[in-house]
């Protein structure tokens, strides 16, 4: 989204109803914070204007300043705030509320209800509803929302869309999609029903007192991980993260896996990090790769980094931006006796992100598998090392900050973005529409 079209939506972001009793901060303390703002992104990203440009990522902050001129709650400094997120152009890098998880289980157990549905939201702007929320069925799955409580869904999206994070505005889109209710609720407000406008009739639904399926999914290893064979001798390994505190558990779950794809004598496997948003780069090398590679490899090739505060190398001192390439290679394991040699392909969507994306470009730029699915999302030099410690000091909202940047494997900057080598939508209400598609495709059918 461009700024200028931030203006559009400003006026409606800072106004939510909010409790009399809620804490209020004075201009003055809302702009000690947006102060402190620009000291942490500038005192840890070597590039700060990187993906903005320097004359827009000037003017983000000159809107937000512009935006802190009355008492504000939280909740509303992080609406002002949190509307320069679309300019950073980023998902490494945003205003972001904390602890938005913990808050919204204590909204749930208080008797606080959410935006009823799972939603999806299409390359045209069109809202769609998915399922209840927390993955429920519902008979209104499928239909398009035209309204909420009287409010046009193009609207919504717009004002909503105002203050997300991400690369780009499709992948901007995706983020939302998943936290509709949390991004209702922190603008709009809990109300106890809902009034949904769609094809030329008004629906009255409860609000939902479930845990939304974003959160779920972040409890259970068993959510996040999963293995299955398909017909036809295909493995298919889901990986929705590379975090888990107990790595060894995700290493012996992967040495599973393979030992399953051995003794089936399976010749394709399917790596599914769709929804994988990123983690630790050795959870993909030591768990996945080092069973599919046959050559040396590494996660990127040149890097530009800011030295901080216990991350300076000898010679290095703090606030110093350097250039330099990695260096470290990862050996192959030909030998491995679950060393798989069938064909792999690593199915990338709309929530690939992080370390995610090095995971597909270095199996990808070294040939270990082919990219399947869709493209356009996210960048493929990308940020990390992101630093989350910045509090701000009166609100408390949280910053969000990468210190380096990292080009691919390959060194090549084209394509810009993400980009599969076999192209195949995604269908939201069917996640097994891709794969049945891949298996249809040429590239898959066996020899």
């Amino acid at each position: 989204m461009k700024i200028p079209c931030l203006l559009l939506v400003l006026g409606a972001l800072c106004c939510a109803p909010v409790h009399a009793d809620t804490p209020r901060f004075s201009p003055e303390q809302l702009r000690q914070d947006l102060q402190f703002l620009r000291q942490a992104i500038e005192a840890t990203h070597p590039e700060p204007d990187l993906r903005a440009g320097r004359a827009a990522y000037e003017e983000a902050f000159r809107l937000a300043q512009a935006r802190l001129r009355q008492p504000l709650s939280r909740d509303e400094a992080w609406r002002a705030l949190a509307a320069m997120n679309p300019a950073f152009n980023d998902a490494h890098l945003a205003v972001l509320l904390p602890d938005w998880r913990a808050e919204t289980r204590a909204h749930l157990a208080a008797g606080g209800k959410l935006f009823p549905f799972e939603v999806s939201i299409d390359r045209q702007g069109g809202l769609h509803l998915v399922a209840a929320l927390g993955g429920g069925a519902s008979a209104l799955a499928g239909r398009q929302l035209d309204s909420i409580n009287g409010m046009p869904a193009a609207r919504i999206l717009a004002e909503l869309g105002a203050l997300v994070h991400g690369d780009t505005p499709a992948f901007r889109n995706k983020v939302l999609e998943r936290r509709l209710w949390l991004y209702y609720w922190k603008t709009y407000g809990a109300p106890e029903r809902f009034a949904l406008g769609i094809g030329g009739k008004v629906h009255e639904v409860p609000a939902a007192t479930a845990l939304p399926a974003t959160m779920a999914a972040d409890q259970s290893f068993e959510q996040a991980f999963q293995f299955r064979m398909l017909p036809g001798g295909v493995g298919l390994l889901t990986v929705k993260q590379f975090s888990w505190p107990d790595k060894q558990r995700f290493y012996a779950f992967t040495e599973r896996a393979f030992t399953a794809l051995r003794d089936a004598g399976a010749r394709t496997l399917l790596i599914d990090v769709r929804e994988n948003g990123g983690g630790d780069d050795d959870m993909w090398k030591t768990g996945i790769v080092r069973y599919i590679a046959d050559k040396p490899f590494r996660n990127g090739s040149s890097y530009v980094k800011k030295v901080i505060e216990g991350r300076a190398a000898p010679g290095e001192k703090v606030g110093d931006v350097v250039n330099g390439f990695v260096d470290s290679w990862e050996q192959p394991e030909p030998a491995h006796p679950l060393h798989f040699r069938g064909k792999v392909f690593v199915l990338v969507g709309d929530m690939t992100y992080s370390s995610a994306v090095l995971f597909s470009n270095s199996v990808q730029d070294f040939g270990f598998a082919r990219l399947v699915g869709a493209g356009g999302y996210a960048y493929v030099r990308q940020t990390g090392g992101t630093q989350k410690q910045h509090i701000l000091p009166n609100t408390g909202l949280e910053v969000a900050v990468p210190r380096f940047v990292l080009d691919r494997p390959s060194g090549k900057r084209e394509p810009v973005l993400l980009q599969p080598d076999i192209i195949l939508a995604d269908d939201p209400f069917d996640r097994d529409a891709l794969i049945n598609a891949l298996l249809k495709h040429p590239a898959a059918a066996s020899h």
